[in-house]
């Protein structure tokens, strides 16, 4: 943001895996910054604290519960997209509620859940936290059958799924419904 024009309103973060858990801490990390984030199959903030903490909580997700202040801070509530295939077996598909849990905090919201199918492909689930103007805060998309890997991404890629539905797409979907709040001058 230093060196090129960024609206900073519209800074957003995503990556799968291990860049989603690298995600999912920016968001924790800085609520200020990030209008939104994306985690694909990946870990929640604080899941893990170490090398065998994390391996603990990729096979088995993050069983962690109580209090989550230590993690989340006082910060706003970052919009965030959470994309899992509920059959990876690299990271645990449990991890996906735990980022969406962490996320919401005691946010209150309306939740509304949708079945579909990409065409040709996967069947998912996908459940919409909105406020009350009906703004999706929250989006949690399970993948049925899906394992370790980016949903819609290229037949020719590594770890990609081309059967969809399209986390990309989504995601930036997602992403350029929020922005943060301008602030006062």
């Amino acid at each position: 943001m230093r060196d090129y024009w960024v609206d900073p309103q519209r800074v957003y973060i995503g990556g799968l895996s291990a860049g989603a858990a690298a995600a999912a801490v920016m968001g924790a990390t800085y609520p200020d910054l990030y209008a939104a984030i994306g985690v694909h199959s990946g870990l929640a903030c604080g899941a893990a604290n170490d090398l065998p903490s994390a391996f603990v909580a990729m096979r088995q997700g993050d069983l962690a519960v109580g209090n989550t202040s230590a993690v989340l801070g006082d910060g706003p509530v970052v919009p965030t997209i959470v994309f899992h295939g509920d059959r990876d077996t690299t990271v645990h598909p449990r991890n996906s509620d735990r980022v969406i849990a962490l996320s919401m905090g005691t946010t209150n919201t309306q939740k509304m859940v949708h079945r579909g199918r990409a065409p040709g492909g996967h069947a998912y689930t996908r459940t919409i936290h909105a406020n009350a103007s009906g703004q999706a805060i929250f989006e949690h998309w399970e993948i049925h059958g899906a394992g370790h890997a980016w949903s819609g991404g290229s037949p020719s890629g590594s770890y990609t799924d081309p059967r969809g539905p399209d986390a990309a797409k989504e995601m930036v979907r997602f992403f350029l419904e929020h922005s943060l709040p301008t602030a006062p001058q």
